[in-house]
């Protein structure tokens, strides 16, 4: 396996591109199952993730092609001839689940597997089965395999989801455009990515209104029709990178970002002492005076702090004045990076949903191991700011969700490499 070794060297100076968001690309590839007619999205991200649901939506027979190094996918579902998306691909992803409300709404059956994706928490897909009962749909769990059936299709329904979920709300939404009649989703997630998907489905032909509030509003229509949709900036991506100078000194700008993907984050950074300017090329960020002052993070859904960037603001935390809190009360089980963190010489101490920071005046390079995707970028800022070398290895999660590290962050001044495994 690939490891990556860092050297903390210093301040970082200079622009890093920020890609198309991954979780936003990867609920844009199922829409095309909706229609006949080709979905072409550019703007997207060159991941280890976009190639699972390539090759899932190969699977159940779309044709999907990568063009412009990755950065555009050309789609067309005009010959589904499998209604079953197995295991074996289903495993390496959540999104996967989410092939299910399209398939379900266009042809009326589908056999999704239960998914798989970051060990982060149980994540059950319950809501996208209500949702989707909610429409009409006939569903059996068996041997690990949703069977979804509705015969006459789908039809129009009230789904009131009794927390925010964005995978649910994503589901559904798609289901819910070729519906006959009304469907109303109340308590729906309000995130970007929400959103941009709405904007696309719209211009596929669909009628919604109501994205980015709670309640979305949905009418039905025939089929729906091609198009061709950029995919959202990655808030996350963006929020990761805006830390690095946060972390290690400098100024970087981070192309294409914008505030309103990130406003409670970016208090935040403001109230710890990092400068954030909103410019024509993106967002400039450098730190203030000195050393990082201690901040409490909550994790909320959308507008509230992603559960997304806590782990790589605990790296920030870990080198800040005073003591810091951060509650997690998205996904439970996602303090796996504390103790590597703590490997480096942070002062941490998680209790249940909980982690108490107190910052120490340096972290020390040590060999620490990526847990998941967000944990493994938070390594990898946390060896940026240490003192000698770290080495993170399993870094097979960082690729799931970051393309071309080494080369975004090397362009800055950072010292990293890429070592690749036996």
């Amino acid at each position: 396996m690939d490891s990556i070794v860092v050297t903390g060297n210093g301040p970082l100076n200079g622009d890093i591109p920020i890609a198309g968001a991954k979780n936003a690309c990867l609920t844009l590839m199922p829409a095309t199952l909706l229609s006949e007619e080709p979905l072409t999205l550019t703007n997207a991200p060159r991941l280890s993730d976009i190639k699972t649901m390539t090759a899932l939506l190969q699977s159940l027979g779309a044709e999907v092609t990568s063009m412009q190094d990755g950065q555009v996918l050309a789609m067309s579902s005009h010959n589904i001839d499998n209604h079953t998306a197995d295991y074996d691909i289903v495993r390496k992803m959540r999104a996967s689940i989410l092939v299910l409300g399209p398939m379900l709404a266009r042809d009326g059956h589908a056999i999704v597997s239960l998914p798989g994706g970051c060990a982060i928490g149980a994540r059950p897909v319950d809501l996208h089965l209500k949702a989707l009962e909610a429409m009409g749909a006939k569903l059996e769990l068996k041997d690990g395999y949703v069977h979804a059936k509705a015969q006459g299709g789908l039809k129009g329904g009230v789904v009131e989801f009794p927390f925010v979920t964005v995978g649910a709300t994503e589901n559904a939404l798609m289901a819910a455009t070729l519906a006959k009649g009304t469907t109303v989703l109340k308590n729906a997630a309000r995130e970007p990515e929400i959103v941009d998907l709405a904007q696309c489905l719209r211009k596929m032909g669909a009628q919604i209104e109501g994205e980015g509030t709670s309640e979305i509003t949905i009418q039905g229509v025939d089929r729906l029709h091609g198009a061709t949709h950029p995919v959202v900036t990655d808030r996350i991506e963006l929020g990761t990178y805006m830390l690095a100078p946060a972390i290690c000194g400098g100024e970087v700008t981070c192309l294409g970002g914008k505030i309103n993907l990130l406003g409670a984050f970016c208090e935040k950074l403001d109230a710890a002492g990092i400068s954030v300017e909103e410019t024509a090329k993106g967002l400039k960020v450098s730190q203030k005076n000195g050393r990082v002052r201690a901040v409490d993070v909550t994790t909320e859904p959308f507008p509230g702090f992603p559960t997304d960037l806590q782990a790589q603001m605990m790296a920030l935390l870990c080198t800040a004045e005073g003591t810091s809190v951060l509650e997690e009360k998205i996904f439970e089980n996602r303090f796996m990076h504390a103790p590597e963190l703590i490997r480096m010489g942070a002062q941490i101490d998680v209790q249940g949903g909980t982690a108490t920071v107190t910052g120490v005046d340096r972290l020390k390079g040590a060999p620490v191991m990526a847990t998941d995707l967000r944990a493994s970028v938070s390594l990898i800022l946390a060896g940026l700011a240490a003192e000698g070398e770290t080495v993170v290895n399993r870094v097979y999660h960082l690729d799931r969700g970051y393309e071309r590290v080494e080369e975004k962050l090397g362009a800055c001044g950072a010292q990293i490499e890429r070592i690749k495994g036996q």
